[in-house]
C-alpha cells in the first residue's frame, strides 16, 4: 500500500513537471508533437545509434554530449539534405544558411557548415536506481527512487536545472567574454611592457657599444701617438747609433791604416838591414875570390854579385839593384824603396814550401799537398791559410815562428781531435779568427786563446759539447758548427754559458729535435735549418730576449708545434724563416715585432683573418711562394695590420684564381709576385683603389704564367702604377 502511494505521488510530480515545461516551450509552427507509441519507437531507434560511442563532455545536469556525427563511423541520419548553393543546406525543402543551427528531433542538434549538415546527439549517463522515468520533453531518464543512504558527491542541487535557460547562457558567455578581454588586455600590457624593456635594453646596449667604440678609438689614437713617439725616438736612437758606428768604424780604419803603415815601415827597415848585411858579405867575398866571380851559394837571399865598378860608388840600397841603363840614374827615392820591397818579397818566397805564396802580411798555402804545418819564421805575419791540404796533426810549437797571427784557416784537411796538442794555440796571443771546417774533429779543441772572436767548425764529426768546451772564450762573437752530429742529447745545457759576447750561432744540418737549451742572452742570430725540430716550447727563447733573426727552414714544424707564448712577446725578433716545413695555415702567435716572414714551400691552404693584426709596427716582407693557396684561401681580413707597412709580397706558384682582396689597400707595396697561379680575370679595383687618388709605389708586378687575356683586362686596372713597364703579363698559359 505504501509503495503504491509513493508511485502515485511520483507520477503526479512528473506529470506536473512535464506540463510546466510544455507551457514554457513554444510549439513549432506546422508541427504536432506527440507522446504516443510512434515517438517512443523513434526514441528506441535513436538509442541504437548511441551504443558504442565515447563521451566528450558533461553538461551541468549530468548529460553527456556525444561527438559530431561528421566524425562518427555510424551511418548518417536519413534526412533529405540538398544544398541550394555551395554554402547553404536544404532540409525538408527549407534552405538553411551557413552556420544555421536547428533541432530536427529531440536530443539532436544540427549545424549547416559550408553546405554540409553536421548533427550531434546527446548521450545519457548510466543511472544506478531501480525505478527510472523519462519526463516528457527530456532526452534522458531520471531516477524516481533515489538511494537515501548514498552520499552525494556530485555537488549538484537537489532540484533540476534547466541548461537551456537563455539567461544563464548569456551570463556565462558574458563572463567568458569579459575574462577573455581581461586576459587579452593583460597580455597586451605584458607585451607592451616587454617591448618597452627590450627598447630600453637595446638603447642601453647601443649606448654601451658607442661608449666602447669611443674608448677604443681614443685608445687607438693614444696608442698611435705613443707608437709615433716611440718610432721617432727609435729613429733618433738609430741615427745616433749609425753615427756612432760610422765614427767608430772610421777610427778603426784609421787605426788599421796607421798600424799597416807602421808594419810596412818596420818591414822596410828590416829589409834594409838585411840588404846591408848582404852587401857587406858580398864585399868580403869579392876580396877573397875576386878572380872566380861566382855567385854566393851561402847567401840566404841568393842575390847575384854586383859589378865592382858600381859597388864602390853606389849607396847601400843601390847595391842590391840590377845595373841601370844610362839616363835612368835620376829617379825618385820612393822607387828605390819599392824595388827593395819587391825584391825582398821574392827572396822570402824562395824560403816558402812549393805551392805557397806571400802577399803583404798573409801567407797562402792552399791545395799545396802539405802533410804538416810548415816551419815558418816570419814574426810580422798576420794571416795564414792552409786550406785543402793533407794535414792530420798540429804539434805543440807549430806556430812559434809566427806568434802574431790573427787569422788561421785550416779548413778541408784531415785533422782529428787527438792530433791537436793542447798547447798548440795557447801561444797565439792575438788570434781572433780560427777556421777548421771540413776536418774530422769530434770535439772542440781545448786551450783556445781568449782573444778568439770567430770560430768555425762546420762539416766535422762533432758528437759532444761538454760544459767546459768554450771555457775562457768570453770574447767569442761568431760560432759555426753546421753539418755535425749534434743534438739536444749531447749538448750540455750550460755549454754556451761562458760565451758572454756571442751574437751569431749556426747549428744547421744537425740532429736537433728542439731548440737547444742555455742559449746566451747576447744572441742576435740563430740558424737551425735542416734539423728535425718538431716543437717550440714556451721557454725556448726565454733568455734570448735580444734575438733578431731565427731560421728554422726544412724542419718538421706545423701550426700546432709553436706554443702560444713561445715568442709572441719578443720586441726585437724581426726575421723568422719557417719555409719548407709542414704548415697548413699561417701560424698564429707570431712575434709582435716581426718584419720579415718566410713561409715558402709549405702546404699552406689558408691565411686566417687578423693573423698579422697584432704586429707593431707591422709586417714588411711576406713570402708565401710554392704553397696551396686557392680562391677561398685569403679572407678580407687576412692582411689586416699590414696595409701601411707591407713592402714585398710573394704569392707566386700557388692556385689563386683572382687577385686577393686587400692588396689595393697596401699603400707601401713595392714588389708583388702573383705569377704561376690560375688567375683568369683582374677586376678594375683589384690593384688600384678607386678611392685613393695617389700613385702606387709598385715597382714590380709579376702576373705571367696565369690564364689571363691581356685584351680583357680593364683599361684602368693598372692606372695607379707609375710605369707600365713594371707590370709583367707575358707569357700566359694556354687555357
Amino acid at each position: 500500500m505504501r509503495l503504491n502511494l509513493i508511485l502515485a505521488l511520483s507520477f503526479l510530480a512528473c506529470l506536473t513537471f512535464s506540463l510546466a515545461n510544455d507551457q514554457r516551450r513554444p510549439l513549432a509552427r506546422g508541427r504536432r508533437r506527440g507522446v504516443g507509441p510512434k515517438r517512443a519507437r523513434k526514441q528506441t531507434s535513436n538509442t541504437a545509434l548511441q551504443q558504442g560511442r565515447t563521451a566528450e563532455s558533461n553538461g551541468q545536469d549530468g548529460s553527456i554530449f556525444a561527438e559530431s556525427y561528421k566524425n562518427s563511423k555510424e551511418p548518417k541520419p536519413n534526412y533529405e539534405v540538398t544544398a541550394a548553393k555551395s554554402e547553404h543546406c536544404v532540409f525538408r525543402g527549407i534552405t538553411m544558411y551557413d552556420k544555421t543551427v536547428w533541432s530536427p528531433k529531440p536530443c539532436v542538434n544540427c549545424l549547416c557548415s559550408s553546405g554540409e549538415v553536421v548533427c550531434d546527439r546527446i548521450l545519457c549517463p548510466a543511472l544506478h536506481c531501480q525505478l527510472k522515468f523519462q519526463p516528457i520533453g527530456q532526452c534522458c531518464p531520471i531516477c524516481i527512487d533515489p538511494v537515501v543512504d548514498a552520499p552525494d558527491f556530485s555537488g549538484d542541487p537537489p532540484f533540476p536545472i534547466d541548461l537551456g535557460d537563455p539567461y544563464t547562457e548569456i551570463s556565462q558567455s558574458q563572463r567568458d567574454k569579459k575574462e577573455k578581454l581581461k586576459k587579452d588586455e593583460e597580455e597586451r600590457i605584458r607585451k607592451k611592457d616587454a617591448e618597452r624593456k627590450q627598447r630600453k635594453k637595446q638603447k642601453k646596449e647601443e649606448a654601451e657599444r658607442q661608449r666602447k667604440l669611443k674608448e677604443a678609438k681614443e685608445a687607438r689614437e693614444k696608442e698611435e701617438e705613443l707608437r709615433r713617439l716611440r718610432e721617432e725616438q727609435e729613429e733618433r736612437a738609430a741615427a745616433e747609433e749609425r753615427k756612432r758606428r760610422m765614427e767608430e768604424q772610421r777610427r778603426v780604419e784609421e787605426d788599421r791604416a796607421r798600424r799597416l803603415e807602421m808594419e810596412q815601415r818596420e818591414m822596410i827597415r828590416a829589409l834594409e838591414e838585411a840588404a846591408e848585411r848582404a852587401k857587406e858579405g858580398l864585399r868580403g867575398d869579392e876580396a877573397t875570390e875576386d878572380e872566380d866571380m861566382v855567385w854566393l851559394r851561402g847567401d840566404v837571399f841568393q842575390m847575384p854579385p854586383v859589378p865592382p865598378t858600381r859597388a864602390a860608388n853606389s849607396p847601400s840600397l843601390l847595391a842590391l839593384q840590377e845595373p841601370t841603363e844610362p839616363g835612368e840614374e835620376d829617379h825618385e827615392p820612393g822607387e828605390d824603396e819599392t824595388g827593395v820591397v819587391e825584391e825582398e818579397s821574392e827572396m822570402v818566397t824562395t824560403l816558402l814550401p812549393p805551392g805557397c805564396s806571400i802577399s803583404d802580411v798573409t801567407v797562402t798555402c792552399e791545395n799545396a799537398k802539405l802533410m804538416g804545418i810548415p816551419p815558418l819564421s816570419i814574426p810580422e805575419l798576420k794571416s795564414l791559410s792552409l786550406q785543402g791540404n793533407e794535414i792530420k796533426t798540429i804539434p805543440a810549437g807549430a806556430f812559434n815562428g809566427i806568434p802574431n797571427l790573427e787569422w788561421i784557416d785550416l779548413g778541408k784537411n784531415k785533422i782529428v781531435s787527438s792530433g791537436i796538442d793542447p798547447q798548440t794555440f795557447k801561444s797565439l796571443k792575438f788570434l781572433s779568427r780560427l777556421y777548421m771546417d771540413g776536418n774530422l774533429l769530434e770535439q772542440i779543441p781545448s786551450e783556445l786563446p781568449s782573444t778568439l772572436q770567430e770560430l768555425k767548425i762546420n762539416e766535422n764529426n762533432l758528437k759532444e759539447i761538454e760544459e767546459n768546451s768554450f771555457e775562457g772564450l768570453s770574447s767569442l762573437v761568431i760560432l759555426e758548427m753546421e753539418g755535425n752530429l749534434l743534438s739536444e742529447g749531447n749538448v750540455h745545457p750550460q755549454a754556451f754559458k761562458p760565451l758572454k759576447e756571442l751574437t751569431y750561432l749556426r747549428l744547421g744540418r744537425n740532429h736537433f729535435r728542439t731548440i737547444p737549451q742555455g742559449l746566451p742572452a747576447s744572441l742576435l742570430e740563430l740558424y737551425l735549418e735542416n734539423n728535425l725540430i718538431e716543437d717550440i716550447s714556451e721557454t725556448a727563447f726565454n733568455h734570448t730576449t735580444n734575438i733578431n733573426v731565427v731560421v728554422l727552414r726544412q724542419n718538421k714544424l706545423d701550426e700546432s708545434s709553436i706554443a702560444p707564448l713561445a715568442w709572441i712577446n719578443h720586441r726585437n725578433l724581426e726575421s723568422v724563416d719557417l719555409s719548407h716545413n709542414n704548415f697548413y695555415l699561417v701560424p698564429s702567435f707570431l712575434p709582435k715585432s716581426l718584419v720579415h716572414l718566410v713561409l715558402a714551400g709549405n702546404q699552406i691552404e689558408r691565411i686566417p683573418g687578423y693573423v698579422f693584426a697584432h704586429m707593431e709596427p707591422g709586417l714588411e716582407y711576406l713570402y708565401l711562394s710554392y704553397n696551396k693557396l686557392d680562391g677561398d684561401a685569403i679572407e678580407p681580413e687576412s692582411f689586416f695590420g699590414t696595409f701601411n707597412t707591407m713592402t714585398e709580397l710573394c704569392l707566386d706558384h700557388n692556385q689563386l684564381t683572382s687577385i686577393p682582396m686587400g692588396i689595393n689597400e697596401m699603400t707601401t707595396l713595392h714588389f708583388l709576385r702573383l705569377n704561376n697561379n690560375k688567375i683568369r680575370h683582374i677586376s678594375e679595383d683589384a690593384i688600384c683603389d678607386p678611392m685613393n687618388k695617389d700613385d702606387s709605389h709598385l715597382v714590380a708586378l709579376r702576373l705571367e704564367n696565369n690564364f689571363l687575356d691581356p685584351r680583357k683586362i680593364p683599361p684602368t686596372a693598372f692606372s695607379c702604377v707609375r710605369s707600365y713597364s713594371s707590370v709583367v703579363l707575358k707569357p700566359q698559359r694556354i687555357k
